[in-house]
């Protein structure tokens, strides 16, 4: 057999292995550094209970925002805002990258069909997949929305509408001020029910 020796080829796998390697350390670093989100959030980022979200699965960069902002004061939570406060930008990073590598899981909320049907037309009728994409998977900045938990997405909609929450850019803030309270449980059976 007739090999021929390729360099560049060489180069290329050593380059892509070292990324792999690399990435594969940030994950462990970012697992070290989130043992303290576990209690909500789970080891896995499926959290514990219906008010904390999700972060399995969701974009690194929308994780890493969100720390950066409740760090900063333009997020304000009782919990999230003196646990992010210590945080250094890598260490927000690596946290940001664990939780995007792990999986999510089917949430047990037993969504109701007929308000899954209500919900889907209300997210059509005001264009969230825009932003959240199909399926509602989310993009760089936008959160990951399919699959949340129940409890957490109501409230989230509920403190845009009500702008307690305003780290938006104001996207958010002006669509939920089209909602009105049945509106807000039904996208929220239906967000909670999709995979």
């Amino acid at each position: 057999m007739n090999v021929i020796f390729k360099p560049y080829l060489v180069a290329a796998t050593l380059f892509v292995g070292l990324n792999v390697s690399a990435w594969a350390q940030d994950i462990e670093a970012g697992r070290a550094k989130a043992q303290a989100c576990i209690a909500c959030h789970g080891a896995d980022g499926n959290a514990v209970s219906g008010i904390f979200p999700n972060l399995a699965g969701q974009t690194w960069r929308y994780i890493y925002i969100q720390l950066k902002d409740f760090k900063e004061g333009r997020r304000s939570n009782p919990l999230m805002s003196p646990m992010a406060a210590p945080l250094s930008r890598q260490d927000m990073i690596d946290i940001a990258n664990y939780y995007a590598a792990q999986v999510a899981k089917p949430s047990p909320f037993k969504a109701d069909e007929d308000k899954i049907r209500l919900g889907k037309a209300k997210a059509d009728e005001t264009l969230c997949a825009m932003c959240h994409l199909g399926g509602f998977s989310g993009q760089n900045e936008i959160p990951r929305v399919a699959g949340q938990q129940y409890e957490y997405v109501v409230q989230q909609l509920q403190d845009f509408k009500a702008r307690r929450r305003t780290n938006d850019a104001g996207n958010m803030t002006s669509v939920s001020q089209t909602l009105s309270e049945t509106d807000i449980e039904n996208l929220a059976h239906y967000i909670t029910s999709l995979r």
